[in-house]
């Protein structure tokens, strides 16, 4: 049977791969471990980047002692840094918390509109935005849901909120051994995966259904069918019923040529875990948002079964008409776990894995969550490797040294490239690599691309300490990434205080702007720019402000530093708003 990629699609492991490897560090889980199992739970948020938003006294008082205690208790066992690393993320290549998400962990079976929740929201709008995540407790304040579409038309619905509070295995310390058989594994292994975590071989996977006394088996089975496009099969052998396409889908045809089963096909979904998922939750109808133009619509009800329907629609307009008041099924209940998708395809180890979710999936294999001489969780920075580059006919290596790109030309050879190109002329070879580097045009060995791409997802992850090391262990900071962005830009990203003094005395410019195709509207950025339209602190303007970024830029489109304020809606820049004015009083009249 043919297998293919898991995921489908072999952007979506590079992906998978990466949100792994840079968005919950190593070192933010040691941290948050510590603080936890010394029962500092405040801590252990702070250092997995969840910002508490309230205060226990504070919810005896409005709520009663009865609430308080209960919310004190999930705090005790909440496990912030696996809360961020099973967080939905957005599209098939970004590796960004999804923005505009409310992650409900308990109710405290309080019913209504306004009842109080334990949540987690991420940023609220922005995909370049810090991927820090609020706790909050408190009714949840929502706009209402519709679909956003950023620059690479990546699409992604706004206002959802998405309930784990049937699913405490993704933040309970008490919970998190239920994975196992939450991912569809029985006592011995987990789908596609050998007892220890390695992938199973092609002859070790069902030639027909095993049935579901074999929980592992059978959800291979159903996935394989699935992947191999024979998604009516798959769906009758997991018991789901596909109703028919409504009478409108001709209409769509005409304008959208994915039709419901091609959907249905490109989903990671997990098949045999749907009726259970949707049986802990009470039954009824519920929702999985997918396109601007369609949403996966499931009916659970104990005379019927699951039944599932492809509800396609005219946009955000439609929704609610369509819809109804379905309940959107949190996407970490219905779709294949990723760690397991990517231990299939051996793009990672299972040392890589988050020690709770490792101990959980193999419990054959020696914990590693209370071992300290074992490495555990994605793998640190390291240093970078030497990359070989055609120049001149001959293979030549350049290597990071001390801060630069180091090529192996005597500094007269550079002098004369150096020349050559002020004078118009082509560089090739190591030059044209160096001068990639520095401008973000041009193109990288794939060895550097990559070097490139982990600082700066460390840098938007907000690993302080991944870049800083990168940075120690000699990678050029000089670097801009295929959009023109520097290190500077970013800043608002990381921990500021340690690297802005670091970047200035390597040189790096304030003034530099990126090139970013789709801004809104089109036009060139400096780091200060960055700050105030991606919700930097107020310290970071300030740090700007003072190492002498100036107010007086106008861009492409005649933007001054007030309509930006105004624009991104900063009621916190008031005294740059009165700066500007005392010192360029003519960029007020734009």
């Amino acid at each position: 049977m043919p297998q293919g990629f898991p995921g489908h699609r072999p952007e979506q492991a590079a992906r998978l791969r990466r949100i792994r490897r840079f968005a919950v560090p190593r070192w933010m889980i040691e941290q948050a471990a510590e603080r936890r199992q010394a029962g500092d739970w405040r801590g252990a948020c702070a250092a997995a980047g969840l910002d508490v938003t309230f205060d226990l006294d504070g919810i005896a008082a409005e709520h009663g002692a009865e609430v308080a205690a209960a919310v004190e208790d999930d705090l005790s066992h909440l496990v912030p840094d696996l809360v961020r690393w099973h967080a939905p993320r957005v599209g098939p290549t970004r590796t960004t918390l999804t923005p505009g998400q409310t992650l409900v962990l308990n109710d405290y079976g309080l019913r209504g509109k306004d009842a109080p929740r334990l949540y987690v929201t991420p940023h609220q709008w922005l995909f370049q935005a810090t991927q820090r995540m609020a706790l909050r407790f408190g009714p949840i304040v929502r706009d209402d849901t519709h679909i956003c579409t950023d620059y690479t038309h990546t699409g992604f619905w706004r206002g959802v909120v998405q309930s784990w509070t049937e699913a405490r295995h993704l933040w309970d310390d008490r919970r998190t051994a239920e994975l196992r058989e939450r991912c569809g594994g029985d006592a011995e292994r987990v789908p596609f995966l050998n007892a220890d975590g390695t992938p199973r071989a092609a002859g070790d996977l069902p030639a027909a259904d095993p049935g579901r006394g074999d929980p592992a088996g059978h959800a291979e089975w159903v996935t394989m069918l699935h992947e191999s496009g024979e998604v009516e099969a798959a769906l009758a052998a997991a018991g789901i019923e596909l109703l028919p396409p409504g009478p409108r889908s001709e209409e769509f045809r005409k304008w959208y040529t994915v039709g419901p089963l091609d959907q249905l096909a490109r989903m990671p979904l997990a098949l045999t875990r749907l009726e259970e998922e949707m049986r802990r939750l009470g039954g009824g109808r519920f929702q999985i948002p997918w396109t601007e133009h369609s949403a996966v619509l499931f009916d659970h009800d104990g005379d019927r079964g699951l039944r599932v329907d492809v509800v396609e629609f005219d946009g955000y307009y439609e929704v609610e008409e369509e819809l109804g008041t379905a309940e959107v099924l949190a996407e970490a209940v219905w779709r294949r776990p990723p760690d397991i998708d990517l231990l299939r395809a051996g793009r990672v180890p299972p040392e890589w894995l988050h020690p709770l979710v490792h101990d959980a999936l193999f419990p054959a294999r020696e914990a590693r969550s209370g071992r300290d001489d074992l490495p555990w969780g994605p793998p640190g920075p390291e240093a970078p490797a030497p990359v070989r580059v055609r120049c001149r006919g001959e293979w030549h290596e350049v290597r990071f040294q001390d801060g630069v790109l180091a090529i192996p030309h005597s500094p007269e050879e550079q002098q004369r490239e150096k020349a050559l190109e002020v004078l118009g002329g082509d560089v090739g070879g190591c030059f044209a690599v160096r001068r990639a580097w520095r401008t973000g045009k041009g193109r990288l060995p794939k060895a550097l691309r990559e070097q490139r791409q982990e600082l700066f997802d460390r840098a938007h992850h907000g690993d302080t300490a991944g870049v800083i090391r990168l940075l120690d262990l000699g990678i050029d900071p000089h670097v801009r990434d295929d959009a023109g962005r520097t290190l500077l830009h970013l800043l608002h990203l990381v921990d500021f205080e340690p690297l802005l003094p670091r970047l200035l005395k390597a040189g790096l410019d304030l003034e530099a702007e990126d090139q970013v195709r789709g801004n809104v509207p089109p036009a060139p950025r400096t780091a200060l720019h960055k700050a105030i339209e991606l919700d930097g602190s107020v310290e970071l303007i300030r740090a700007l402000l003072d190492a002498g970024a100036r107010i007086d830029l106008l861009d492409d489109e005649e933007t001054t530093i007030p309509r930006l304020i105004h624009r991104a809606r900063r009621a916190d820049l008031q005294f740059l708003e009165d700066r500007v004015e005392a010192e360029h009083p003519e960029l007020m009249e734009y």
